[in-house]
């Protein structure tokens, strides 16, 4: 074999090792890559109780109960509803009918068990993957992303 037969040899061994590595991580980053998941995606998807995910939707009109720091609400996309079970202070933007991400898990009984929520930053800001779901969902309002004023958010 003559030398430049050798170095394509060795070339074409380490991009294939690269590729396979590469495939390998991909696909054990496939279900973490997603920022969250909506309440019907956790029922479609059926996670495992233990699983750690991200669960992101509005917060259910009239679900809130708080005593001291346990709190209690539920998340919906419009279409699903899961119960979510939080001990500590909730951020001060969380309130009923605002858009939250809560990270955790789900217990066995089906009720998400969240150590992490975050609410959404302010009136105007709504992340691109919950206006995408909400407008999926059918539930997307027009005045979504406007300012107090109605108008949008100017961009500089």
């Amino acid at each position: 074999m003559t030398r430049r037969q050798r170095r394509l040899v060795l070339i074409g061994c380490g991009v294939g090792v690269l590729a396979l590595a590469s495939a390998l991580v991909l696909g054990a980053l496939r279900d973490s890559i997603v920022f969250f998941n909506s309440p019907t995606d956790v029922v479609e998807k059926q996670i495992k109780p233990g699983s750690r995910i991200r669960l992101g939707g509005l917060v259910q009109p009239g679900s809130v109960l708080r005593d001291n720091l346990d709190a209690r609400f539920d998340v919906t996309d419009g279409k699903t509803i899961i119960k979510v079970r939080y001990s500590g202070i909730l951020p001060d933007l969380f309130r009923e009918g605002q858009g939250v991400v809560a990270e955790g898990a789900l217990d066995p009984s089906g009720q998400f068990v969240a150590d992490v929520v975050l609410a959404k930053h302010d009136e105007t800001y709504m992340p691109k993957e919950v206006a995408d779901a909400l407008k999926k969902q059918g539930h997307w309002k027009d005045d979504y992303g406007k300012g107090s004023d109605g108008n949008a958010p100017k961009t500089q």
